[in-house]
């Protein structure tokens, strides 16, 4: 999934619509008097207030680049992001459900990577090796199912079953790169829960 960014932009009709209104006035009223100058902003105030309301505003959604204040783990995330969409691009190719399924944990679990390295953009080295080759190899293999799917014959139903096979492994692999990433955090967690546990023992506060 791409990180995007949404800006609500406002319908210029409005304005040109309120603005025409002034040399429309200027041919049936004589603007040099004050009253026909009040009728006119009166007047110019009102189609522009109405042509807002018919004309709401737009949200328009853009692409915008990470910044995690690393340019190697902003890289890296952007290339991860185009390798998970384009395999989810693969996946709604794909009518085995089975195959589907696993592809959905991948993906998952590749979203999880990408959310975590933007969290903590140090754990980049981490997942160099499957930001460079694990997850495009992946995306390889599967592309290849999705081209010999309709493909009758030995080799490529030799090919389509090995992908099959395959398949569960790298979303488990997938799953485990996830985990690993978690797995210092978890230490520190498990020491800090023992030490307060401790504490509210020896203060007769844990019985």
């Amino acid at each position: 999934m791409t990180q995007w960014e949404e800006i609500r932009r406002r319908p210029v009709l409005p304005f040109y619509l309120a603005a025409l209104v002034w040399p429309v006035a200027g041919l049936l009223l004589p603007l040099y008097q004050l009253w026909a100058l009040a009728l006119t902003i009166v007047c110019s105030a009102a189609v522009g207030l109405v042509a807002a309301r018919l004309c709401p505003a737009r949200i328009v959604r853009r692409e915008v680049p990470y910044t995690t204040g690393s340019e190697d783990a902003d890289a890296m995330i952007a290339g991860i992001t185009a390798d998970l969409d384009r395999l989810r691009a693969l996946n709604l190719d794909i009518p085995d459900k089975d195959l589907s399924a696993l592809m959905d944990r991948m993906e998952k679990a590749g979203r999880g990577i990408v959310s975590e390295l933007q969290h903590d953009p140090d754990k980049a080295k981490q997942v160099d090796r499957f930001a460079r080759y694990y997850l495009p190899e992946a995306r390889k293999i599967l592309a290849a199912y999705a081209r010999m799917q309709d493909v009758d014959g030995k080799n490529a139903g030799q090919i389509k079953q090995e992908v099959l096979d395959t398949a569960g492994t790298i979303a488990k692999a997938f799953e485990n790169q996830l985990d690993a990433l978690y797995g210092a955090e978890a230490l520190d967690l498990s020491t800090d829960i023992d030490v307060l546990e401790t504490i509210l023992k020896s203060q007769n506060l844990a019985e």
